[in-house]
């Protein structure tokens, strides 16, 4: 597949003659989100994808992108999916329709699905909503864009009963809410598989889903992978399984000696702007193993990172804009467990300091993206940081998940 039939399957006119430069998608709706798509892969050029909700941070790293001259062959990697990478700055990975339309086939080689149907509720301009509508589009499936507040109240897309099977992706705060209301259950079990991915599930909302019967897929994947890299199938789920599952036919997936996730394949992407691999590989900081089913078994990261709600938080980006309001002596940015969104960013203190006055630091903070303002702030009595001045974050996570369970700020 070339550029020019991605473009007939999504419905694009022929260009009329080429962009001036790079073209930047930046929509929330979805019906102007894939009209706006559907042009800019039309119209050939490069093709940003931005999310509406960014911060300055971000949008200021959007903007340097965009004036840098890319370093890739002619027509190559002309797709930039943001993504956090391996430092939870904001990069674009690489992709283009090859790399889009081998992710499709794995896809639906592991599920048996020759066409596609899907309902949509995740962003777009985020690679797990995008690769949904494409699995569609490219298979000639029906892609119905939905919003997630009508799913919780039971009211789903009525679908063709000759429509075949449909998919549906979400992320754990969103089925939490969904297991809620009768009806969103009783309709989340008509569909194939319900996909679950974007951050860690933790076992008792699991166990509620498989109680309820619903068709639970859980996933393991990247923007570095055009999404979906391994997939649990439904029913190994039902039948007990909690492992992210298989690697999909267009992933290899391996551990290095340090135990990371490395994957392989044709929908890898080619690098981040502005630069270019030839290398069909990455190397993640999710640390793994499989089970002895083959499963692969996420166990945590190699870094400082913070997954939130499905998205990556630097703690020393969110530690500097805190440091800037003037209102710390000393500050740490660590993730707690929480059942909505994962991990809850967390800022800490030293308790034997002056409390911040958190109604200015609020007010300071506009610059970070919502996911990275911190939900809790949290005294603490022992503070682990050495004559060096090195931070002890292990042992921070300790202290400070005592002292939210002793009394929260």
């Amino acid at each position: 597949m070339d550029r020019l039939e991605l473009a007939r399957l999504l419905g694009a006119a022929p260009a009329a003659a080429a962009p001036s430069g790079p073209q930047v998608v930046m929509e929330r709706d979805p019906e102007r989100f894939m009209r706006a798509f559907v042009t800019a892969v039309g119209a050939g050029g490069l093709v940003f994808l931005a999310d509406p909700a960014w911060g300055e941070a971000e949008r200021a790293a959007l903007a340097a992108c965009i004036a840098q001259p890319s370093l890739a062959p002619a027509g190559r990697g002309w797709l930039m999916i943001p993504s956090g990478g391996t430092s939870g700055r904001l990069k674009f990975a690489r992709h283009d329709e090859a790399t889009l339309s081998a992710a499709v086939r794995g896809f639906s080689a592991f599920f048996q699905a020759g066409r596609v149907n899907c309902v949509g509720v995740l962003p777009l301009h985020h690679v797990s909503g995008l690769m949904a509508w494409l699995r569609c589009a490219l298979t000639g499936g029906s892609y119905r864009p939905w919003d997630a507040k009508r799913l919780e109240a039971g009211d789903f897309p009525a679908r063709h009963p000759a429509e075949g099977p449909s998919f549906l992706s979400l992320v754990p705060t969103q089925l939490q809410r969904l297991l809620a209301s009768a009806a969103a259950v009783e309709s989340l079990r008509t569909f194939e598989a319900v996909f679950l991915g974007g951050g860690p599930a933790w076992p008792e909302l699991l166990d509620a889903a498989a109680q309820a019967g619903l068709p639970l897929a859980l996933s393991y994947g990247m923007t570095e992978t055009a999404a979906m890299a391994a997939a649990l199938r439904p029913a190994e789920f039902l039948a007990g399984a909690r492992s992210s599952g298989r690697p999909l036919p267009h992933v290899e997936i391996s551990l290095t000696d340090a135990g990371r996730v490395r994957a392989a394949g044709e929908s890898v992407f080619r690098g981040y702007f502005p630069a270019w691999q030839d290398e069909r590989a990455y190397v993640t900081e999710d640390l793994a193993r499989f089970d002895p089913r083959g499963g692969l078994e996420i166990l945590g990261r190699g870094d400082a990172l913070i997954i939130t709600g499905g998205e990556k938080a630097d703690p020393l980006e969110i530690e500097r804009a805190l440091r800037a309001t003037g209102e710390f002596a000393d500050v740490a940015v660590i993730g707690l467990p929480d059942p909505v969104w994962g991990h809850a960013v967390v800022a800490c203190f030293p308790a034997a300091e002056r409390r911040p006055d958190l109604g200015r630091v609020a007010a300071a903070l506009p610059a970070l993206a919502p996911f990275k303002r911190p939900r809790h702030y949290l005294a603490c009595a022992e503070w682990p940081r050495n004559a060096q001045g090195k931070l002890n974050r292990a042992e921070l996570a300790r202290v400070a998940e005592a002292a939210r369970r002793a009394k929260p700020l």
